[in-house]
């Protein structure tokens, strides 16, 4: 059960990084492939004109899309750590454990790889138009300014939504145990078991 959870969490982050890089790219899909070979075999399979790409990565680069999966990345880290560490069996080799893990995880993380998944994407939901006309916006003042905020107010949105999330889950538990007595005093008993078990 617990190796369970470890996996699950594992595998959240592996697609927290996949996940965060699609709100900040306007969409990506991971298919597990080294960074050269992901770059080579999915422009080879959509044939991406050579401008077009060309732009696509110009547009990439300009709206700093590498610093922001690096950031969210780094928020997604720090989140599930804790979560990770709870869900091993206490112990001194504990903490050390998972931040082996994540410094593994950090080195094997590359960022290269996950914008190379996103030039298909763009490709696929982007005219050379399009793409042409996003980046004239984001060399605006206005486009510039929304480059330099859209982290921010990701960032804050990102923790106010934890916010409303634990306090929603708050409420939600509480009701439901106050709604099923009986289910509030099986969790009270399976509490005390427990306490008294690791006593």
């Amino acid at each position: 059960m617990k190796i369970s959870l470890v996996l699950a969490v594992c595998l959240t982050l592996g697609s927290a990084g996949n996940a965060q890089s699609t709100s900040g790219n306007a969409g990506k899909t991971p298919n597990g492939q080294g960074s050269s070979a992901g770059k080579a075999n999915s422009t080879a399979a959509t044939k991406i004109d050579p401008a077009k790409e060309a732009d696509i990565r110009r547009l990439l680069d300009l709206v700093g899309t590498k610093a922001l999966v690096v950031q969210t990345m780094d928020s997604m880290s720090k989140s599930i750590k804790p979560l990770l560490t709870n869900s091993l069996p206490p112990g001194e080799y504990r903490e050390k454990l998972v931040d082996l893990f994540f410094a593994k995880f950090s080195a094997k993380a590359d960022v290269e790889h996950l914008l190379d998944l996103a030039v298909p994407v763009y490709d696929k939901n982007f005219s050379h138009q399009e793409i042409r006309g996003l980046i004239e916006f984001y060399q605006t003042p206005l486009g510039q300014k929304a480059i330099a905020t859209l982290p921010k107010v990701t960032s804050e949105m990102q923790e106010q939504g934890r916010k409303w999330g634990e306090d929603l889950g708050r409420q939600c538990m509480v009701e439901v145990l106050s709604e099923h007595p009986e289910l509030a005093d099986a969790l009270n008993n399976a509490q005390s078991n427990a306490q008294a078990a690791n006593k």
